[in-house]
């Protein structure tokens, strides 16, 4: 099979479109029900259960030590934060 050809599968339940089906199709979020399905990621968190975003100088060493156990690390400096403030 070279580059160019085509594999072409007929599905009765899945036909390919007309003009006719692209001129009424619509929009996703102009369906609510579509849309809420169709939404990626997890939904949002209450406004108080939210992470805010800083901006905090560590010595290079520490952030080396943290990044040192992989992928979470910046979760495992949250937690340590916390612990160490009694939270």
């Amino acid at each position: 099979m070279g580059k160019r050809d085509e594999i072409v599968i007929d599905d009765p339940e899945n036909p390919e479109w007309t003009a006719k089906d692209f001129a009424r199709a619509k929009p996703s979020h102009e369906i609510p029900e579509l849309a809420a399905v169709l939404r990626r990621g997890r939904p949002p968190l209450p406004e108080d259960a939210r992470k805010q975003r800083v901006t905090i100088y560590l010595d290079r060493d520490l952030v080396e030590r943290l990044k040192q156990d992989g992928k979470g690390w910046q979760t495992r400096a949250n937690a340590l934060l916390r612990k160490a403030a009694g939270l």
